[in-house]
């Protein structure tokens, strides 16, 4: 990893978007400050394209569509994106109702597993607004976990068949052939017209947890904010910059940059 203190400007030439983390990425212990709003109203009015990709249920997501400065959200670990065009909110789902609604329900007897084997652990607040996956809190809103005990939370997803990524605050687990990196490349295939596959560096990525290792690995501009550091043994791919403050004041410095370089490009 690279300081952001020596990213060039020159690097950022023809980046035209952000995708961003929210948990301890654009927010600082759970709350977003000022500066990291407003950091997202200033890449929106400076026309950056703007999605937040996130652990976070679909009822966050229509919140997040319909109120903040973004161009659309891609949610629960790449389960769908939403978007508002103006006039009303459009969900694209990867899996039918029908198909969502039968992941839950093996969920369910995972989530029977892991209440019983891993002790103080519980059930993410926000679970009743989740569309796809099971969020395990192991720092949220209970005593925060020791990392042998997260770390059995993500095993017991895997000898249920089902995906699982470890976050800032939970542990999600998940049915389907999704991650947040192919739902964000579909997102801006779809809706933003840049093939980034094609072209990567268009867009740059900043987070802060394991959960978004699948978008460092992609994205040559990727960002991890300062309190990435602990769980740096969990990533094998890890973000080509690091910033130097933590969480929403990390995100800033990422902002910073980004505006200060296009600002002298035109």
């Amino acid at each position: 990893m690279r300081s952001i203190l020596d990213l060039q400007r020159d690097e950022l030439r023809g980046l035209v978007g952000l995708f961003a983390d929210i948990d301890e990425t654009i927010s600082t212990r759970g709350k977003i400050q000022p500066e990291a709003f407003e950091a997202l109203w200033r890449l929106h009015r400076a026309g950056v394209k703007v999605v937040p990709v996130t652990g976070r249920a679909a009822g966050w997501c229509d919140h997040i569509a319909r109120f903040w400065p973004v161009d659309a959200v891609v949610g629960e670990n790449g389960g769908f994106y939403f978007f508002h065009d103006g006039k009303k909110l459009h969900r694209r789902f990867l899996y039918s109702e029908e198909e969502r609604a039968g992941f839950r329900r093996r969920l369910g007897q995972v989530r029977e597993r892991i209440a019983s084997e891993v002790r103080g652990c519980g059930i993410a607040s926000d679970q009743l607004y989740r569309e796809y996956d099971l969020a395990v809190d192991f720092c949220e809103d209970v005593a925060p976990l020791p990392r042998d005990q997260v770390l059995r939370i993500v095993d017991i997803f895997h000898e249920a068949g089902a995906r699982a990524r470890v976050s800032s605050i939970h542990v999600n687990g998940w049915y389907g052939d999704f991650d947040k990196l192919s739902s964000s490349l579909l997102c801006a295939r779809e809706l933003l017209g840049v093939d980034l596959e094609q072209n990567p560096r268009a867009f740059g990525f900043c987070g802060d947890s394991p959960n978004d290792e699948p978008m460092f690995a992609f994205f040559p501009l990727s960002f991890g904010v300062a309190n990435i550091t602990p769980f740096l043994d969990l990533i094998e791919r890890k973000p080509a910059f690091v910033t130097t403050k933590e969480s929403g004041e990390g995100f800033v410095e990422v902002v910073d940059r980004i505006l200060v370089a296009r600002a002298l490009r035109d």
